[in-house]
């Protein structure tokens, strides 16, 4: 870092570089891009099993595979490549991603749409690492990724209902994976606008500041918090025939739940500075055990229509201050590049592992799961506050 960035990062709101607003804007809608499919995959990923082009079983192998290819891409581009021709690779990666969805579309076996998934997963992992990379050299690291969860929440809740009202009942899933390539290409424009080259991070190797146990530690409290939600929420509606609520209001509940991300996201954004990191994520974690233990007693449908809006609501709120916890664990801010994957693998591998413990239709093993992932995540925020006073980190 030159003796001029060094001056300008002291004195403003970035350690390293100084974008402007519409470049900060740019990188998040480019990274938000690259989360789309999270809020689109019940009415896509539906649309395909409704049409017979995939059975449930390998519905299920679709989703993961996407979501473990956005992981590994947001990791390859963070931690592998040099954050220089942001434009080149945002416009690249867009226009692979389209190509992907197009492909997706127009598929003609599982195997072709777990080949275009994968694909999009890896492309949609880059863009990822568009945003990341640039949150990560914010001073205000938690501030900018409560911006990120809040835009990109949005627009999964705008598209949604676009796919869900007019594509896919126009022209089926093959629509709606049209409608997400075309949004791809629109956002071309957009990649020209991204700083082109961020300025480096005041750091060395690497991998050596994410082998550290606080930055390891962070890491693992994040992935099984998010093992938590994604165990309930791929089975969200076998658990919810359990209980005898119907599909349709399953449906409404998920699209409330949407909502309630959106709201949470915000509410973090105000909150974040004001509230300790440790205490925030302790007590969303035990919130979490506790609704999963609801959903595992049987309850009715008021409670069970709280417990999906107060998940949805926590989901997102927590993720400022595992930003905070990921930069605490290394100063580098190595570990926050990671934050995505571990967030994603956790959505990924939670239904897997939950799919094991389902026994003859009952789905109630599936919360009691997500209950004790969510309760493992609080544990190991205690054994990072541990670590990290060790560590001369607090």
């Amino acid at each position: 870092m030159t003796a001029s960035q060094a001056a300008q990062a002291e004195d403003g709101d970035w350690l390293v570089g100084n974008p402007t607003g519409s470049q900060l804007a740019s990188a998040l809608w480019i990274g938000s891009v690259g989360l789309l499919i999270l809020g689109l995959q019940p009415v896509l990923l539906g649309a395909l099993y409704t049409e017979g082009h995939v059975t449930g079983d390998e519905l299920a192998l679709v989703a993961t595979a996407e979501m473990i290819a956005i992981g590994v891409g947001s990791a390859i581009v963070a931690m592998l490549l040099p954050a220089r021709n942001m434009r080149w690779k945002s416009a690249a990666l867009l226009a692979l991603l389209a190509l992907a969805n197009f492909w997706t579309a127009y598929a003609g076996s599982h195997n072709g749409l777990i080949g275009a998934r994968i694909l999009a997963g890896l492309a949609e992992g880059g863009l990822v690492a568009v945003a990341t990379e640039l949150i990560a050299r914010s001073r205000r690291a938690e501030r900018i990724g409560g911006y990120f969860v809040t835009l990109q929440t949005l627009a999964q809740c705008a598209l949604a209902l676009i796919l869900a009202l007019y594509a896919v009942p126009a022209a089926g899933s093959a629509g709606g994976f049209i409608a997400l390539g075309i949004v791809c290409l629109l956002s071309l424009v957009v990649a020209w606008i991204v700083p082109d080259d961020y300025a480096d991070l005041p750091k060395e190797e690497q991998l050596g500041n994410v082998a550290t146990v606080p930055a390891i530690t962070a890491l693992l409290s994040i992935f099984c918090y998010f093992m938590f939600f994604g165990a309930v929420w791929a089975f969200l509606e076998p658990i919810g025939a359990q209980v005898g609520i119907d599909g349709r209001t399953v449906g409404l509940m998920v699209s409330a739940s949407l909502a309630a991300q959106v709201i949470g996201a915000m509410t973090a954004t105000v909150f974040e500075a004001r509230i300790d990191y440790r205490f925030a994520i302790t007590i969303i974690g035990i919130i979490a055990a506790i609704s999963s233990i609801l959903l595992a007693s049987g309850p009715g449908l008021w409670v069970f229509w709280a417990v999906a809006l107060v998940m949805g609501f926590i989901l997102l709120f927590i993720v400022p201050y595992q930003i905070r916890m990921a930069i605490t664990a290394d100063e580098t801010r190595t570990a926050v590049l990671l934050v995505p994957a571990a967030q994603l693998f956790g959505l990924a591998i939670g239904p897997i592992a939950a799919s094991l413990l389902i026994d003859a239709g009952n789905f109630r093993p599936v919360s009691e799961f997500a209950a004790a992932t969510a309760l493992a995540s609080v544990l190991l925020v205690g054994v990072f506050v541990v670590v990290a006073r060790r560590h001369g980190r607090t």
